[in-house]
């Protein structure tokens, strides 16, 4: 027997349609290199109107793939809704990408049109006569005056100044494609998720719940995260659906810059890498500057070092949410929130759990499974490689049959590539990535646990671990490191010294491989690229 219920389509629009109705008075603010830009929801909504005609006059049809190449500002944001709302596809580039990752994308993507920021044309300029398929370049600026070789080119604001703004809503299958993003291809090509109207949809409101980022009309969210990477942790669609007023930083993502921002607009929640937060919490320790309006930093892309958890709560009464996720799931995977049963923990206790990748998101399922295939239990101790499903999880990468078959198993679940294991608490942690898990002597050393243990030592600002091949012991431990600003009391001997607290001897880097540097090395979502290292010091 099927239940009596309406058929109701889990679509963008809707989401855009309930900003309107029901928030209309709450903002969006950007900041802009000549200026402040401010507008409400319902003022938006008209902007993403106009700009629906605006595609349709370009010659875009339902499931072309329209391309950003665009900083974290409200025509970004634009684009976000008009573009699968009229049915069409967004495809956010990296503007971080190797050129010939760029230009792989943009060919593999079959993109139609690419919208580019005025202060970004040069990379597009460079590979403009390597694009198969692109018809037409948009500018998108604040003056309207730029000088551009791409051909033939238009100019945002002139186009949406001309535009209709009647309505036009299509009827949209659920199902249908709405976005597209590509991994950073740190293994062979970049591969792309194309995520349906529902996934998003779905994925929204999980990440709304209490257990994930709790959004309300009450609160200003700052996403650091990129726009052009992973829906920027779908903070666009969150803060429409809630009511947040939201603001974006523009290109400019110095800590100073951010913290005058957080206290300008009163920011309560912001989310970001921890490169971000590493780099804010040693500025406000230099200035003397406060945080009084922020109650919560989601922080991913990476493990948060435990220090800097407790440096942000103690030192400026900030609590520090971990989140866990991927691309290829729209993205979110797991948050770190005290429970009930933790309410009474140790204070160092509870730090050490925050520290950990947290519980399943809603509508996510894990295991973890062992080289056999078989799962394990969730007893805190037993690793394996973690696997996820879920209804904003890929079912496979778009034209890539390959790819898809190597991580989608027979029964349906997504290969992360994550090493991991699950407590009886039923909380994640993340103990490495395959590929970065160091090898010696048959036995395991995580890579994750010694950066985050390096990181807790004081006078260091970052820490990165990978392996260096070894003729005895397979692999042996790397260890880079950055003393914080104006540190000079940071030697190998030191380090090595605090590390024998936290590792066994078998697992300790020798003296020589604890190396002193003056920047780790950076992926374009600012996490810390293990394969520069490699190539450039091993």
């Amino acid at each position: 027997m099927r239940g009596l219920m309406m058929d109701y389509p889990l679509v963008i629009p809707k989401i855009l349609e309930r900003a309107r109705r029901v928030y209309p008075e709450s903002e969006v603010v950007s900041y802009h290199a000549d200026g402040k830009h401010v507008y409400n929801w319902g003022e938006f909504f008209g902007r993403v109107v106009r700009l629906m005609n605006v595609l349709r006059k370009l010659g875009v049809k339902p499931g072309d793939r329209v391309a950003t190449f665009a900083w974290n500002h409200n025509r970004h944001l634009e684009l976000y809704y008009a573009v699968p709302c009229m049915g069409a596809v967004i495809h956010t580039l990296n503007i971080r990408l190797f050129p010939e990752q760029l230009s792989y994308i943009v060919n593999h993507a079959e993109d139609k049109l690419i919208f580019v920021d005025d202060s970004l044309l040069k990379p597009i300029e460079a590979l403009a006569g390597e694009f198969k398929t692109v018809e037409k370049y948009i500018v998108m600026g604040e003056s309207g005056k730029f000088e551009t070789s791409l051909s033939p080119v238009e100019e945002y604001e002139a186009l949406m100044s001309a535009a209709d703004d009647t309505e036009d809503f299509p009827e949209i299958d659920e199902n249908d494609a709405s976005g597209l993003c590509y991994t950073s291809g740190t293994t062979g090509s970049p591969k792309g998720a194309l995520y349906s109207h529902r996934a998003v949809y779905i994925h929204t409101l999980m990440a709304c719940l209490a257990d994930g980022m709790a959004l309300t009309d009450m609160d200003t969210v700052l996403p650091v995260v990129p726009m052009f990477h992973a829906n920027a942790w779908s903070v666009p669609y969150n803060a429409a659906m809630m009511g947040s007023r939201l603001v974006f930083a523009g290109a400019n993502v110095m800590p100073d810059n951010l913290v005058r921002i957080i206290n300008a607009e009163k920011v309560t929640m912001a989310l970001g890498v921890p490169t971000i937060w590493n780099g804010m919490l040693q500025h406000l320790r230099q200035s003397g500057e406060r945080l009084d309006t922020v109650h919560t930093m989601l922080i991913g892309g990476s493990a948060t070092p435990k220090s800097m958890i407790e440096a942000f709560k103690k030192e400026f009464n900030v609590d520090i949410m971990t989140g866990w996720g991927m691309t290829e799931m729209t993205p979110l995977g797991s948050t770190g929130r005290l429970t009930r049963k933790m309410t009474d923990w140790p204070e160092d206790k509870k730090f050490d759990y925050l520290a950990k990748a947290g519980r399943p998101s809603a509508c996510v399922e894990m295991k973890i499974i062992n080289d056999q295939g078989e799962e394990l239990p969730w007893d805190g101790e037993s690793t394996g490689e973690l696997l996820v499903r879920g209804p904003a999880v890929v079912a496979g990468y778009y034209k890539n049959e390959e790819a898809s078959k190597a991580a989608i198993s027979d029964d349906g679940w997504f290969h992360t590539g994550d090493v991991a294991f699950i407590d009886e608490n039923a909380v994640m942690t993340i103990c490495d990535r395959t590929k970065d898990l160091i090898k010696s002597g048959g036995e395991w050393i995580s890579s994750v646990e010694m950066e985050n243990a390096t990181m807790a030592i004081k006078g260091i600002l970052e820490a990165a671990v990978v392996a260096r091949p070894d003729e005895k012991w397979d692999e042996r431990p790397v260890v880079f490191v950055v003393p914080s600003p104006g540190e000079t009391g940071i030697t190998p001997a030191h380090i090595l010294k605090e590390l024998e607290k936290e590792f066994a001897k078998w697992q300790l880097p020798a003296e020589e491989d604890i190396r002193i540097i003056e920047e780790v090395p950076k992926t374009s979502v600012g996490k810390f690229d293990k394969k520069v290292l490699r190539a450039k010091f091993l």
